[in-house]
């Protein structure tokens, strides 16, 4: 069919619909497409008739109109007007009642069963010169007349050239659906099958948008491409409008709720309440109903709804059939009756203060101040929950029932503040225009100026906007604030991670922190000392993080920080823990301005321990995030990032240029957290390429105090590839002197990545009688969690021991260290770990290893949970990946295992 491209996710139903047209010069069919509004039904219809014309047939199309329906033969007319020229072909009494019935001639009432006989024996004539295939639109809209003589066509054109495929909406009953021969049932797409769609016709809008819109069409294909001009079209910014509903298009109004209107009133009350409430219990909706109408109200009021198809119930509850019915039924209600829904369900509620408080602030008109007092409350119940949208609805609506300025303007700044979570730039700059509008407190003006500062990145390396922060954070604690405080502190520190602020304000921002009483235990407190002395405040730090169990802490942004201290300290392994969870949970919660820093981290990290593929996905994510949010920090520092990743990987070409890009973005702005990160990737892609002599100029430069690429901890990620490029580059005596210095800063830091680096350092440039020692003591660390590191390690040793003429020995470290490079994708280390080994007198090939050997352990275990037949979004769930990253991994492990899909995964890894 040459509709096929547009139809996403119908690939079963196209194909039935392709045999039987290709079938009916053999014999005729009669089919129903039957399924819920905007499924897809009439876009099948069509592209059956697209087929159908291709093939030569002739096509006849009928549309049931519910305007008609009252219409006798109105349907037939549509059908045989074009073969009445023909009726002269039909025995005197049929043609009689036929052309009676369609009003072509006067005559007394026609028998049922001759009209349908006549239509019969007509399309069979004109069947015999071409075959026919009828497509019926909207079956449960014809007349009954029509209805009847289709469903007789039905059971009888089995034996002619004919096809009848007639589209019923589910919850219609008739003839023609009991007399079709076959049912194809319509349900809804796939998640795939809608991404494909709303890629399509929502490309335009953000990723929190799509994600809400993919939610609330739940696999409706109408609602897919309608929504989306529904949206954009929106006076109001949709994602900010709690209890949510959509707009919908008149289309999908009709289609969702057309039938509403036409509803008993009892009926239309108890649907606006079920509509309001988002709790399905039928007892509660019916005595909301009851206060509502103010007459008595049973579930016999449910009952039109149900017999309309716009609900199901069973013994306890009330289900909508499909989400947006929810939506088109608030939007044919006006604003006052929907206010009169939540005020009778407030009254409904009185032992669930929570409902209750979020009711009457929909109910209550003007400001009302006692109930703006309760719903600033219930936020905090909301963020325990984790609906952090919920909760900033909740506080500005809060704001709009307050009668004082000043708390307005504060409960929008709560707003604002939970809105840069979520990566909402527009969210947060509306919520700061209406606070600004408000007469404020000194400290929530400097909450808001916090606010605008933070959203947009700052500007780093500004020490005298440091000490002012310093100083107003200081005043908040002063006066009680110790959370105004902290948050300042943070922003303080992050100017001087971008960008190098000097050491007095380094020291400033970790002095106030250490300051705030009782603020220890915060992980704000942590993050700040960090960000700000990474090396002079370490000691602290990674002992208070070593003591935290991950498992205990909940909260998402508690675990970002948490990760973001481990993580500026050099403490890689111990940064992921924190950072895997936290990713998990803001993903739950949608928080997309935080997870693209939560992605970015972590990514620096699984390169540094050899997680290389799940850093590319992470970083994919990290970009779009980072774009989508308007964050141009963390967006030049994830194409930074790649660039390095991509150097390892030996493609140094591809390495060199994005550097090259991601150097004039971070030049521009000072970055030299993210300079330093330009020299890694530069220094990384020469070693890969075997350039040593360049590859040591490039890292040299994050050594140098007085470079702007220096960072005090980002230059700790390039030391065994320093001291690997002095080997070859007769760089040793300059390498030796860096790494002196190095071992003087050591004893101040328990960062474990100076530390694992260091240890790599010390045996490559050792002399030959100290070497074995050095490596001896490397390889005794607990590297467990180091793959990369450890590699390298016995690769060096390995090599070290063949020039040692100790072959033998040497095979053992340089069979493990060519696994791991394999494994991990390290390319150019594995076919250097290959030549050692034949310089060693063990033959070897490239690609040798069985196709399960060149799995990662992150691979293997989603290998393992998809031959469970477990889904992509249940795996992610199991391994805190996204449902799209999973798909991605087991897209590139069908090829490594020489297979096509996931049913054959079992058997291929049981086998190998």
């Amino acid at each position: 069919m040459t509709e096929t491209s547009r139809l996403f996710g119908r690939e079963t139903e196209l194909r039935a619909l392709a045999e039987a047209v290709g079938g009916v010069a053999d014999h005729g069919d009669s089919l129903v497409l039957l399924g819920d509004a905007g499924i897809g039904k009439s876009s099948l219809l069509q592209a059956t008739a697209t087929h159908a014309a291709a093939a030569g047939w002739r096509v006849l199309e009928v549309v049931g109109m519910e305007a008609e329906a009252q219409l006798p033969f109105a349907g037939m007319h549509q059908l045989l007007s074009p073969f009445v020229a023909d009726a002269d072909v039909l025995p005197g009494g049929q043609r009689r009642a036929l052309l009676s019935a369609l009003g072509v001639e006067d005559g007394p009432p026609p028998e049922p069963f001759l009209i349908s006989l006549a239509a019969l024996n007509l399309l069979t004539h004109a069947s015999a010169r071409v075959p026919l295939v009828m497509l019926v639109d909207d079956v449960q809209w014809l007349d009954a007349p029509s209805h009847e003589v289709l469903a007789f066509l039905a059971r009888r054109v089995s034996n002619d050239p004919i096809l009848i495929v007639g589209v019923v909406r589910k919850g219609h009953h008739g003839p023609f659906l009991a007399s079709a021969r076959r049912h194809l049932d319509l349900g809804r797409l796939d998640e795939a099958a809608a991404r494909e769609i709303l890629a399509v016709s929502a490309a335009d809008l953000r990723p929190v948008d799509r994600e809400r819109i993919l939610r609330e069409a739940d696999g409706n294909p109408l609602a897919l491409v309608e929504l989306p001009a529904a949206w954009r079209s929106a006076e109001t910014p949709i994602s900010d409008v709690l209890p949510p509903y959509l707009p919908l298009s008149a289309r999908l109004e009709r289609s969702f709720a057309g039938r509403v209107t036409t509803l008993p009133a009892k009926t239309r009350d108890a649907l606006l309440v079920a509509s309001v409430d988002y709790d399905n219990r039928i007892a509660e909706i019916l005595a909301a109903a009851e206060i509502l109408a103010g007459q008595p109200t049973d579930v016999d009021a449910l009952t039109a709804a149900v017999d309309a198809g716009l609900i199901y119930l069973d013994a306890h509850s009330i289900r909508f059939r499909h989400p947006l019915v929810r939506s088109g039924i608030l939007q044919t209600e006006s604003v006052h009756r929907r206010q009169s829904a939540h005020a009778a369900l407030a009254e409904v509620l009185v032992d669930e203060p929570y409902r209750r408080t979020w009711h009457r602030a929909h109910g209550v008109v003007g400001p009302h101040d006692e109930v703006a007092d309760e719903l600033e409350a219930a936020h905090l119940t909301s963020l325990r929950r984790g609906s952090v949208t919920e909760a900033i609805a909740a506080l500005e609506r809060s704001a709009a029932l307050s009668t004082a300025a000043p708390t307005r303007g504060r409960r929008l700044l709560l707003a604002a503040e939970l809105s840069f979570g979520l990566g909402r730039a527009d969210l947060v700059n509306r919520l700061l225009t209406a606070a600004s509008r408000n007469s404020l407190s000194e400290l929530d003006r400097a909450r808001m100026e916090w606010l605008r500062e933070i959203f947009n990145d700052g500007i780093p390396g500004d020490a005298t906007r440091v000490f002012e922060l310093c100083d107003i954070a200081r005043r908040s604690a002063r006066s009680g604030n110790n959370d105004l405080a902290l948050n300042l502190l943070l922003g303080a520190a992050l100017r001087c991670w971008w960008a190098d602020t000097g050491p007095l304000a380094r020291a400033r921002v970790a002095a106030v922190t250490e300051e705030l009483v009782g603020a220890d235990h915060d992980p704000r407190y942590l993050a700040a000392l960090a960000v700000s002395e990474p090396l002079l405040r370490a000691v602290p730090v990674a002992a208070k993080l070593t003591r935290i169990a991950v498992e205990t802490v909940v909260d998402a942004d508690a675990l970002r920080l948490l990760g973001m201290a481990a993580h500026a300290i050099g403490m890689a392994d111990r940064a992921l823990d924190f950072l895997d969870r936290a990713e998990s949970k803001l993903r739950e919660q949608g928080r997309l301005g935080l997870l693209s820093h939560v992605l970015t981290m972590g990514a620096v990290d699984r390169i540094e321990l050899g997680e290389w593929q799940r850093a590319d996905f992470a970083l994919e994510d990290a970009a779009r995030l980072a774009q989508d949010t308007g964050q141009p920090i963390w967006d030049t520092g994830t194409r930074t990032l790649a660039a390095m990743a991509i150097a390892l990987g030996g493609d140094n070409d591809r390495a060199q240029k994005m550097a090259d890009d991601a150097e004039r973005d971070a030049g521009n702005r000072r970055l030299n957290n993210l300079l330093a990160c330009v020299q890694l990737a530069r220094g990384y892609g020469w070693l890969s390429a075997g350039q040593h002599s360049r590859a040591y100029h490039e890292l040299r430069r994050l050594f140098d105090p007085h470079d702007s690429a220096y960072h005090a901890t980002e230059r700790f990620h390039g030391i065994m590839c320093l001291a690997e490029a002095a080997v070859h580059a007769d760089q040793r005596a300059d390498a030796e002197a860096v790494i002196a210095e190095l071992e003087d800063t050591a004893t101040t830091t328990p960062s474990t990545t100076l530390h694992i680096h260091l240890s790599y350092a010390r045996a490559v440039l050792a002399p030959d009688d100290e070497a074995e020692a050095r490596f001896t003591d490397a390889l005794r660390q607990d590297l467990v969690r180091w793959p990369w590191a450890r590699s390298r390690l016995e690769f060096a040793y390995g090599a070290w021991l063949r020039r040692q003429r100790r072959a033998s020995e040497a095979r053992v470290p340089l069979r493990s260290a060519l696994r791991t490079f394999e494994l991990i994708g390290a390319r150019s280390w594995a076919e250097q770990a290959r030549t050692e080994l034949r310089a060693a007198g063990e033959r070897t090939t490239a690609g040798a290893a069985s196709p399960v050997s060149v799995l990662t352990a992150q691979e293997m275990q989603i290998a393992r949970l998809a031959a469970e037949g477990l889904s992509n979004k249940e795996i992610g769930e199991r391994l805190y990946l996204s449902p799209r990253t999973v798909g991605s991994h087991l897209y590139r492990l069908f090829p490594k295992l020489d297979i096509t899909s996931r049913n054959q995964l079992a058997t291929r890894l049981d086998n190998v």
